[in-house]
């Protein structure tokens, strides 16, 4: 169709045509090739598995203890506080210390830095006429996300280096993939 004859140009507008846009060329990844490591090399293949999987788990809690920091300390910058006590269930002692304790069974980490201490900002009642305290509260609370924050960071290098190691090991000894699959128990057939 040429661009006298469509509706437009036939109703007397103009019709600019533009030229298709071309997309942008794609931006090659380079990726690092992966190598073993001495700080795994004491690892089973089964147990450098099991140590990424506590790896990620811990990153998931992690981020979500950010999470809950992050919404406290908008709330307390809002202007108002939320119960701890309703609280108190979602962040325990048991759950802030367990998974860094699995961690450092596996792998003992010097450079990891330490968790805030989550439950003792949620046991930290807050007068909300206190301007002094809740200043206070804000700074611990941003403090902690901080320290949140490098301890994700920390555990993402980790993870990152665990990865390395693993896909080490399979360009190594490529069998080593099928020892990940699950194992079914052959059946018989039962002859009469």
């Amino acid at each position: 169709m040429d661009p006298q004859s469509t509706p437009l140009a036939m109703a007397g507008r103009p019709v600019v045509l533009t030229p298709p846009k071309q997309a942008a060329p794609r931006r090659q990844v380079v990726r690092p090739a992966a190598e073993r490591s001495v700080v795994h090399a004491h690892l089973t293949i089964d147990g450098l598995r099991e140590y990424r999987k506590v790896l990620a788990a811990e990153e998931s809690n992690v981020s979500y203890w950010r999470r809950i920091i992050q919404a406290r300390l908008d709330v307390v910058r809002a202007g108002s506080d939320v119960a701890s006590a309703s609280l108190k269930p979602v962040l325990t002692e048991a759950r802030v210390g367990a998974g860094r304790q699995a961690l450092v069974d596996i792998i003992a980490f010097d450079d990891v830095p330490v968790l805030p201490d989550l439950a003792g900002l949620w046991e930290h009642e807050v007068d909300p006429t206190d301007s002094v305290a809740i200043a206070a509260l804000e700074g611990r609370l941003h403090a902690a996300e901080h320290q949140l924050s490098r301890y994700r960071k920390a555990l993402h290098e980790r993870l990152g280096a665990a990865t390395s190691e693993l896909i080490a090991r399979y360009r190594d000894e490529p069998d080593l993939c099928l020892t990940a699959l699950p194992v079914q128990p052959v059946r018989r057939a039962v002859s009469a």
